[in-house]
């Protein structure tokens, strides 16, 4: 039943301590340090390491990857027969029938064509006075079609295999984003901007399950060819499979060098990302107070800067990583020139068939197109890369303490609630509360007042272990906090705060939040004490009424009433009020006051207030300064001590505001 986290005095606290927060208004955050690039080689084995849960899947689109490959490797091999016959065909249809190979192949040197004999002493399927055996080439195409139609069908099956695969990692993968959002403690939501954790959250891990699908099939075949190619060109001719091989080496460095500029332009691509959906989220949520103060122009300033800077680093990503392609097609061309020349020099000396040299420029064909496909998977492996890295640093952010391997259990809590020598800051070189003492008896209403910046929300946000204790402890009915589950120590506790959060959905819903199993009697009687029901009979959906995202369709003061509501049906054995009638009219306010104290009734409660009329009849009342307490009694004790609740007192109801003037200049004076 958690609100929030801070109220308006503590985020106004922590600004005059320093910036302990990151993305306190619109455009905070773009000032941020560029981060170090990422290490590739280390973020993408833990990467490819996500899929091992389904490692079964992946051996097996390994194998039929492999298969495939190898099926295509061996059909330009067994297609330079068919290049043989006909080419022999055409050579044996102009040799008189009754002549040998050999004698034609001597006629020829004894004529001079000394090239021409090499050439049809090497043919393999040349037959004097024969032309093209049209039935044997005819079985060369057939196999050659079955493997290729078989090719096509593994690899079919591997792309649907690989797709299952990959979105079941990307599945687990935002799982376990979200379980480490849950186990996250909230200084990290403090330190980071809303709209930068929801970029890490959304953008991020579906830039990495686009890269994981565009590349890891690819990457796999592109390799695997590689390999099948290399073999089968030392199979033709090992002198030019050296002259091809050539091309790896320079094909390496170029993608290395030119892979690592780009690396950094990716990883800042994406963290000025985040920063713009950052001050997009912000500048939304604040878009009335932004016209109010009419800072649009200033707020466009700050969007159009890290618009402009997302634009450079990714202009510079996607401008460098595509050099390597048309880099590496140049060099793959230059190869294929090399091969093709010493190639007719092979078949002209009879050292090498047509067929063979067709099939060997094919092979390396085949060999250079993947290198350059790996060079064009380079910009979206780095991105992906850069994108898992900022997931990674989700995942590997510090959690919050463990629970207690023997927590214990309150079944039936009275609420006695005692701080014993608390420390707790924030900063640690800015101490907040130090040594603080104060025990709660059961059933008794403690107000909590102050300047702003006192401490007054901390010390309930200590005892719901948002935040651990630097020293000290806390106990509930005796047992430390701590040797209790959050989650049973939090369930035990209802909290309303000035700052409502409502889902969306309807308002029955968001008022049985806290407790799903209520009845539908049991939602109207919360509502009813606690003034909703009132207004609900009003709309023409009553309790039906769907909230939007926002809330917007009912009023400030509505939404806070729901929030009531909702703590009301709940029933907590704790109940802390951090300024819950803040946003309702003086006339509400009174009625919520007895509305309070029948919630309030036979349970513990901390209230947190500026108005003082709030908590008059409170048992007891705290003052807290510079987060310790500073006076403590009934409201007729505190004034009577003419102490600090007594100047805040007067401040409201003596209508004094030259008083407080004078008490700021003595304070600058002083």
């Amino acid at each position: 039943m958690t609100e929030g986290i801070k109220s308006d005095e503590e985020k106004a606290a922590e600004a005059r301590r320093g910036p302990q927060r990151s993305g306190g208004g619109p455009g905070h955050g773009v000032g941020v340090p560029v981060e170090k690039p990422a290490n590739f080689g280390q973020s993408a084995k833990r990467l490819l390491g996500l899929l091992r849960p389904d490692r079964a899947a992946v051996i097996l689109v390994v194998t039929l990857t492999a298969v495939a490959v190898v099926l295509n490797a061996i059909g330009p091999y067994i297609l330079a027969r068919a290049t043989d016959i006909i080419f022999g065909g055409f050579f044996g249809r102009n040799i008189p029938a009754g002549v040998t190979q050999e004698q034609a192949a001597e006629g020829l040197r004894a004529e001079g064509n000394d090239t021409l004999a090499d050439m049809v002493a090497a043919m393999d399927y040349l037959v004097p006075g024969q032309g093209v055996d049209f039935g044997a080439l005819g079985q060369v195409l057939l196999l050659v079609m079955g493997i290729y139609l078989v090719a096509s069908l593994v690899s079919w099956v591997q792309a649907r295999l690989l797709v299952l695969v990959v979105n079941r990692t990307i599945f687990n993968l935002r799982r376990d984003v979200e379980d480490k959002l849950n186990r996250l403690p909230l200084p990290y939501f403090d330190r980071q901007p809303r709209g930068e954790v929801l970029s890490r959250v959304t953008n991020d891990i579906d830039n990495v399950a686009q890269s994981l699908q565009q590349t890891l099939s690819q990457l796999l075949n592109s390799l695997l060819t590689v390999v099948a190619m290399v073999v089968m060109m030392f199979v033709i001719s090992p002198t030019l499979a050296l002259v091809a091989l050539v091309t790896i080496p320079v094909s390496v460095v170029i993608t290395a060098v030119i892979g690592k500029r780009a690396q950094k332009q990716f990883k800042r691509q994406w963290k000025h990302t985040g920063e713009v959906n950052a001050i997009v989220e912000e500048t939304f949520t604040g878009h009335e107070l932004i016209k109010v103060f009419g800072r649009q122009a200033e707020s466009r300033r700050t969007f159009d800067k890290a618009n402009n800077d997302l634009y450079e680093a990714g202009f510079g990503a996607q401008f460098i990583s595509g050099i390597i392609m048309p880099t590496m097609m140049f060099v793959g061309n230059l190869n294929y020139v090399v091969i093709a020349v010493l190639g007719g020099l092979r078949v002209a000396s009879g050292t090498m068939s047509l067929g063979e040299v067709q099939a060997f420029i094919q092979y390396s064909r085949q060999f250079t197109q993947p290198l350059t496909q790996v060079a064009s998977m380079a910009n979206l492996m780095q991105s992906g890369v850069a994108s898992a890295e900022r997931v990674f640093e989700v995942l590997d952010a510090d959690e919050q303490e463990l629970e207690s391997t023997s927590p214990v259990t309150l079944d039936d809590p009275h609420g006695q609630v005692a701080f014993e020598d608390v420390d707790f800051s924030y900063d640690p070189e800015r101490p907040l509360i130090h040594d603080l003492d104060l025990r709660v008896e059961p059933g008794q209403t403690v107000a909590i007042v102050g300047p702003t910046g006192a401490g007054k929300t901390t010390l309930v946000n200590l005892l719901m272990r948002f935040y651990e204790l630097d020293g000290g402890r806390i106990t509930l009915d005796g047992e430390d906090i701590t040797d209790l589950t959050r989650k049973g120590l939090r369930s035990r506790i209802g909290m309303v705060l000035q700052d409502t959060w409502l889902f969306q959905g309807t308002i029955r819903d968001n008022i049985a939040y806290g407790r799903p199993d209520a009845t539908e009697e049991e939602i109207v009687q919360a509502a009813e004490a606690t003034y909703v029901d009132r207004f609900v009979r009003t709309l023409p959906e009553g309790y039906d009424t769907e909230l939007n995202s926002e809330a917007s369709n009912v009023s400030a003061g509505e939404k806070q009433l729901i929030t009531i509501a909702r703590a009301f049906l709940a029933n907590p054995a704790l109940l802390i009020l951090d300024e819950a009638t803040s946003s309702v009219d003086t006339r509400t306010e009174l009625l919520l006051q007895h509305a309070m104290n029948a919630l309030r009734s036979d349970r513990t409660s901390f209230v947190i207030a500026h108005r003082l009329s709030t908590i008059r009849d409170a048992d007891l009342i705290l003052v807290m300064e510079n987060g310790a307490i500073v006076e403590q009694g009934t409201h007729e004790v505190l004034l009577e001590a003419g102490g600090a609740y007594a100047r805040l007192y007067q401040s409201q109801f003596a209508g004094s505001v030259v008083d407080v003037d004078e008490e700021l200049t003595a304070g600058h004076q002083s």
